[in-house]
C-alpha cells in the first residue's frame, strides 16, 4: 500500500468529533463512587469492529448484525466517537446523528452485545484547538501536536498528564456510562504517538526511525516538564539521552496509566459498564503501558504485516501480553483483516492466538470483511463452540 493511500485508508477509520461548547469545566474531575460489581462479568469471546454508516437506516443495520451474528460474532464494536463529530448524544457536544442509541436495541434483538468504540486522546477539534492549544502533546522539538502532528494531519494528541484533559476524556466516558442498555465502554488510541512506528509502516511515509527521534517523542509540554522536574529536579528537556532513561519513561508510561485507572475506569464502574481497550504490541513506542490498566479484558492489535512478522508471531504477542498481564485479564488477539487474506490465514492466525492462550478474538473490520473470510471465521466458531 502507498503512502497516500494508507493515509486515506487509515482517515477513513476515523467518524470524526466536533465540539459546540465547553462540556465541562477545566478543573480536576470529582472523585467518582464505584460500586462493586454484582457478579463476575463474562465477556463474549468473538469481537468484531465496525465503522458504520452515519446515514444507515434501521433496515441497513438490522441485516449488518444478522449478518455478524450469523458468522459467529458476540460483540459489535461501532466507532462511534472519534476526531470530529459524535455518533451519539453528549451534551456540550456536536451530534452528527444519535446512532449509538438506535444501534444499541438492534444489536441486542441481534443476539450481539455493543461495547461502543471511542478515540481518546486524539482530537482534531478547531475550537478546543483555538481555545486550549495548551492541552496538546508537544514534542522533544518543543512543536506542539495541533500545529505539527507527526506522520498525518489527524494525529493532534492530547497530553494525558493535565487536569483538564482528564476532565475533557472522562466526560466522555460519563456520557457513555450513563447510556443504560449499552454493554460497555472500548477505548482507542489511550496513549501518545509513536515514536517509532512499526517496520513495516515505516517505508509508507517515507522514514527510516533507526532510533528515537525529536519530532515524534512525546511529550513535553509545560505540564509534563514541571511535574518531571518537582518529582526528580531534573528538566526533560535537559535529559541527554531520553530513549534510554528508564524514570523519564515511566514517567510518561505513568500519565496514561493514570488517567486510566484513575478517572476513565472509575467513570464506567460508576454504570457497572465493561471498559476494554485497543492497545499496541510495542506498547513502549507509544508509552502504553496497557498491562497496568484496570480495565476488564485486552484487545491488542496483533496486525502482523505492520511488523513485517509471519501469523506465528500473533500467538508469540498474545503469550507476552499475557505474561506481562501476570494470566488475570482475558485477551482477545486482534487481527487486521487485509493481512490474512489469503486462504487459510486467518484459520491460522485464530490458531496461532488460542494456542498462546487467547480467551477469543477479534477482527478489524467488519467493513473489510470478504466472503472467504466470513466463512473461515463461522468455520473456526463452531469448531470451538
Amino acid at each position: 500500500m502507498k503512502r497516500k493511500e494508507f493515509i486515506k485508508y487509515m482517515a477513513g477509520t476515523s467518524i470524526g468529533l466536533s465540539l459546540t461548547g465547553t462540556p465541562l469545566s477545566c478543573t480536576k474531575p470529582a472523585p467518582i463512587s464505584v460500586e462493586p460489581l454484582s457478579k463476575k462479568i463474562a465477556l463474549p469471546k468473538y469481537w468484531v469492529w465496525h465503522r458504520p454508516n452515519a446515514k444507515a437506516t434501521d433496515d441497513e443495520l438490522k441485516k449488518q448484525f444478522a449478518d455478524m451474528r450469523s458468522i459467529g460474532f458476540e460483540a459489535v464494536l461501532p466507532q462511534i466517537f472519534a476526531s470530529n463529530k459524535a455518533l451519539f448524544n453528549i451534551e456540550g457536544y456536536e451530534t452528527e446523528v444519535p446512532l449509538l442509541e438506535r444501534m444499541i436495541p438492534l444489536a441486542h434483538e441481534a443476539g450481539l452485545e455493543l461495547h461502543a468504540w471511542m478515540w481518546t486522546m486524539p482530537c482534531n477539534n478547531e475550537r478546543i484547538i483555538s481555545e486550549h492549544p495548551d492541552w496538546y502533546a508537544v514534542s522533544r522539538q518543543g512543536l506542539p501536536a495541533h500545529t505539527h502532528p507527526a506522520y498525518v494531519d489527524y494525529y493532534k494528541f492530547l497530553c494525558p498528564r493535565k487536569p483538564e484533559v482528564r476532565a475533557f476524556v472522562q466526560h466522555r466516558v460519563k456520557a457513555l456510562a450513563a447510556i443504560t442498555e449499552l454493554d460497555g465502554i472500548h477505548l482507542d488510541y489511550v496513549r501518545l504517538p509513536d515514536v517509532i512506528l512499526a517496520e513495516g509502516l515505516q517505508p509508507n511515509y517515507d522514514i527510516v526511525q533507526d532510533k528515537e527521534y525529536p519530532e515524534y517523542d512525546y511529550c513535553y509540554c509545560d505540564t509534563c516538564r514541571s511535574g518531571y522536574k518537582e518529582k526528580t529536579g531534573i528538566d526533560p528537556m535537559d535529559i541527554e539521552d531520553p530513549a534510554n532513561d528508564e524514570d523519564w519513561y515511566q514517567f510518561r508510561y505513568d500519565a496514561v496509566v493514570g488517567m486510566v485507572n484513575d478517572y476513565l475506569v472509575p467513570a464506567a464502574k460508576a454504570k457497572n459498564k465493561t471498559i476494554t481497550a485497543a492497545v499496541f504490541p510495542n506498547w513502549e513506542s507509544v508509552r502504553q503501558q496497557w498491562h497496568k490498566f484496570d480495565l476488564d479484558a485486552f484487545l491488542p492489535m496483533l496486525y502482523n504485516g505492520f511488523y513485517n512478522e509471519d501469523l506465528a508471531w500473533i500467538g508469540e504477542e498474545t503469550k507476552k501480553a499475557l505474561d506481562r498481564l501476570n494470566q488475570t485479564k482475558p485477551i482477545y488477539s486482534g487481527l487486521f483483516l487485509p493481512h490474512v487474506e489469503k486462504e487459510g490465514e486467518l484459520e491460522t492466525g485464530i490458531a496461532s492466538a488460542y494456542d498462546s492462550g487467547a480467551k477469543g478474538f477479534s477482527v478489524f473490520s467488519y467493513n473489510d470483511l470478504s466472503e472467504m473470510q466470513k466463512e473461515s471465521i463461522k468455520k473456526v466458531i463452531e469448531q470451538r463452540s
